[in-house]
């Protein structure tokens, strides 16, 4: 079975958290070929026949959740759920420490498939070199063009908005989070509807954690098929180690 790393993939050094860094590995030719060449609808595809789950716990199918939204909508939101309170769950933090741009990629991509103008990051509230590595990533993305109004001429906007948890644990179920970000306590809300029908601000909503989101510009570049052969069955691939088929020994 293939095995390949898709977030522990490059040497850390003072500045690989850059946006020259990240161009060097590759960083933004998904986002620009996916601008120039595909539909929206191609990305979706991509997403779903590459069997992505949730990595935020739920493990729910990505791509399916996409598909359940109105793309025809007058307004779509898409949330990125970075209230990571689990003690000792620090996955996602090291994703923002080392390589933020990753994440605004893949969020870019299923802002474009879904149609979004307008989305949002909330990150935990206690992040603090986190946070601030996000903050300059996402300063680097639109000084170069990545972010914003008519993103590489492509005719397709987009912005990140970053809000700032306040501790809540309860802010990483997506209804609290959403909650939070329309300025009121972060209380769970029952279902149906569900957000996909009527989230953030009663519009149709996706909200997906920072390492499924991270994903997406690995699957957009080597596609959905070497992405679906590593892993096991339902859960396609150990992204943060490498996947390493479990040797049987005597003892218990």
């Amino acid at each position: 079975m293939m095995s390949e790393r898709i977030f522990f993939n490059f040497t850390v050094t003072a500045d690989s958290h850059t946006l020259p860094a990240y161009r060097e590995r590759g960083g933004y030719k998904a986002l620009e070929t996916a601008l120039a060449t595909l539909q929206p609808i191609d990305v979706e595809k991509e997403v779903i026949a590459s069997g992505l789950r949730g990595r935020g716990g739920a493990g729910f199918p990505t791509g399916t959740k996409w598909s359940f939204v109105n793309k025809k909508a007058s307004v779509v939101y898409l949330c990125c759920n970075a209230d990571e309170g689990e003690p000792g769950t620090f996955k996602d933090r090291w994703i923002f420490e080392y390589n933020s741009h990753q994440l605004i990629e893949g969020m870019l991509l299923a802002a474009y498939a879904l149609r979004v103008r307008n989305a949002f990051i909330y990150i935990r509230g206690e992040f603090d070199l986190p946070f601030r590595r996000l903050m300059e990533a996402m300063s680097e993305a639109y000084n170069a063009g990545y972010l914003g109004e008519n993103i590489l001429g492509s005719g397709f906007s987009c912005d990140i908005r970053v809000m700032q948890g306040g501790g809540a644990y309860v802010c990483g179920e997506e209804s609290s989070l959403y909650t939070s970000i329309e300025g009121f306590k972060g209380y769970p809300k029952n279902k149906p509807p569900f957000p996909a029908v009527q989230g953030l601000y009663n519009a149709p909503t996706v909200v997906n954690n920072v390492e499924t989101l991270a994903n997406v510009p690995w699957i957009m570049t080597h596609g959905a098929q070497a992405f679906t052969a590593m892993g096991r069955k339902a859960s396609r691939h150990q992204n943060l180690l490498r996947f390493r088929p479990r040797q049987k020994t005597g003892s218990l």
